[in-house]
């Protein structure tokens, strides 16, 4: 069997930038243990699987179905390998609809084209706030003495938001280095799978960022996503509500970085705007 596959740095308009997802063009649906075979051998945070559903090819057909695999266990969203997958068909296979739609195990998302970016239409997930002192040792695992402005929790994504206090420095998260091992000791009853750590940016500097965060996701087998798209349908929720605002341009403070632009709509879904650059296409031979 011949596979073919990409690497794509998902928001970000550089190479060996932003998030890079493998994604996979498979002509019919495999064997669960070979989709998790082949993204642990790709050893990236996410790998994408794009199914044909009712069409000729890749370049013609509308809908297809998606699914997600780290490199430990499957995924039932994310957000940049969405947008590498969406850049596959359209620059690579130059697919011909305005719009795709991917079936996936959080139901329909679309994705079409905008000048030089992508836009994806995204569930919104609003975080509650959590008692810190339930989870007190992970939050000193995650930020240490770093003062904490507000923690949150989502059920549906298992996400935590530990945003820091507005006085912090943007080196303060930036210089945050926890640890795998401690994380999973101070966090193994399954409730949480991903932990956010974000500050207010700066609107007035170039460019403006409204908001910056990282993402620790261990329990996922990823110490760090570099640019995790999933963790905004959280965060643009909770900035959104802190700085009044439905449009916001957020930066993803990892090592590789990345840039999403995000936008609330009236019929309270989320628009995640991001750029894609392919830097890598092979043959998979199994």
């Amino acid at each position: 069997m011949e596979i073919p596959i990409f690497t794509v740095d998902s928001f970000t308009d550089l190479p060996f930038k932003g998030n890079p997802a493998a994604v996979c063009l498979i002509e019919n649906e495999l064997q669960d243990d070979l989709y998790q075979s082949i993204a642990a051998e790709m050893n990236l945070s996410e790998t994408a699987f794009i199914t044909r559903r009712n069409s000729m090819d890749f370049s013609s057909g509308a809908r297809f179905g998606l699914r997600w695999f780290t490199p430990t266990c499957e995924m039932p969203l994310c957000g940049h390998a969405t947008l590498a997958s969406a850049a596959v068909l359209f620059y690579m296979k130059k697919n011909v609809n305005p719009v795709l739609v991917f079936e996936t195990m959080r139901g329909e998302l679309y994705v079409h084209q905008h000048e030089e970016s992508l836009i994806m239409d995204f569930p919104l997930n609003k975080p509650n706030p959590q008692d810190q002192h339930e989870i007190k040792d992970l939050l000193k695992a995650v930020v240490g003495d770093v003062p904490i402005q507000d923690v949150c929790f989502n059920p549906t994504t298992r996400n935590l938001i530990i945003c820091l206090a507005d006085t912090c420095d943007r080196s303060e998260l930036t210089s945050l280095k926890p640890e795998a091992k401690s994380l999973l000791e101070n966090e193994s009853t399954g409730k949480i799978k991903g932990v956010i750590v974000t500050m207010k940016g700066d609107s007035t500097a170039q460019p403006g960022y409204d908001f910056y965060s990282r993402y620790f996701s261990p329990w996922l087998g990823v110490l760090e996503d570099p640019v995790c798209g999933s963790a905004h349908t959280v965060l643009a929720a909770y900035w959104s509500e802190r700085l009044n605002k439905k449009k916001m341009l957020a930066y993803q403070c990892s090592s590789r970085g990345g840039e999403l632009g995000l936008e609330i709509r009236d019929d309270g879904r989320l628009n995640i705007i991001g750029r894609a650059q392919t830097v890598l296409q092979g043959t998979l031979k199994i």
